[in-house]
């Protein structure tokens, strides 16, 4: 994570994102299943090119953005920097994610503008357990009335609201509203709502609880997409944080990697937008459906990660830290 840019009001994130979003005509290819609440919800088509154009030139955690259909019942309702998806169904709704604390308005108000009733999401899920991304939920699981799902590693950090002393970061993780969870998953456990089903992989590369999640999402001309939502792979740390003197934090990096380099993947999805460009590919400039993203993804982390040990390694940065 980086420093918290930008954090606007409230009150003119939920004015911003609760503004009357523009007609245009819909695309089947991105036509949503119908679902309970979906009276006024956007037309597929305009909804992503309206949140491409919002974001341009912005990435703030707190920068208003309009929600957007991903795919078939999956939405983006998070800011320009930080995602937050919903997807929806009959029997009602699954959040993952919500952002700053002061994100929280932005987030209910877009599923509003989505067409979809707040009141009827279930679950709250989270993809890690730092502030950019679970400061919102406490907030969120009081509006909304739903329950919390969490890897053990994560419900810890979230119900306390405190950085866990060991993260690589700690000391410049903000403490956040406590969240309480009300179902610790297991590795590999499904969660299902309805005719929604989703399973937690923990991916450990960027956290502890670091939580990457896949689902089904179909249109209603019966096409369907494995969505991932693969967590953070960024490993940063605090400047004094060394990985070489905690092969353990390694160890669960290089797992972390692996098992997201190995998700179902048909639509890749990442907490930061940006880190898996993905605007850019809804706005049509890269392949949004690409089988091998996660792989690409993990990749590219990996490599990175490689890097900074080469670099903790090298003479000159032994002497510094002496």
């Amino acid at each position: 994570m980086n420093r918290l840019p930008n954090i606007l009001a409230p009150a003119l994130l939920l004015a911003a994102c609760s503004a009357s979003p523009g007609a245009a005509a819909s695309s089947p290819e991105t036509a949503s299943a119908n679902t309970a609440n979906n009276a006024g919800a956007l037309p597929a088509g305009t909804d992503a090119a309206r949140l491409v154009a919002a974001c341009k030139d912005h990435d703030g955690w707190a920068y208003p953005a309009p929600p957007a259909r991903l795919f078939g019942n999956s939405w983006y309702v998070g800011t320009c920097g930080i995602s937050a998806i919903l997807i929806t169904g009959k029997q009602g709704h699954v959040l993952i994610d919500g952002g700053v604390p002061e994100a929280a308005p932005l987030v209910l108000a877009n599923i509003k503008a989505a067409g979809f009733n707040p009141k009827d999401v279930r679950w709250i899920l989270s993809t890690h357990e730092h502030f950019d991304h679970a400061g919102a939920l406490g907030a969120l699981q009081r509006e909304t009335g739903a329950r919390v799902a969490a890897l053990p590693a994560a419900a810890q950090v979230l119900e306390s609201g405190k950085a866990d002393a060991a993260d690589p970061q700690f000391g410049q993780l903000d403490a956040f509203p406590p969240v309480h969870v009300d179902r610790r998953l297991t590795d590999g456990e499904k969660l299902t709502l309805g005719t929604i089903t989703l399973t937690a992989h923990s991916t450990p590369a960027h956290a502890a609880g670091s939580t990457s999640w896949t689902w089904r999402s179909c249109d209603d001309a019966g096409k369907c997409l494995t969505i991932a939502y693969a967590d953070s792979v960024s490993a940063i740390s605090v400047k004094s944080y060394r990985f070489t003197d905690h092969p353990e934090r390694i160890a669960a990096v290089r797992e972390g990697y692996a098992r997201i380099a190995e998700l179902p993947c048909d639509l890749l999805v990442s907490p930061h937008p940006g880190a898996s460009d993905l605007f850019a590919r809804l706005a049509g400039t890269a392949p949004l459906v690409d089988p091998t993203a996660c792989r690409k993804y993990a990749a590219a982390a990996h490599a990175r990660f490689d890097q900074r040990l080469a670099e903790e390694a090298a003479p000159e940065a032994k002497e510094t830290h002496s």
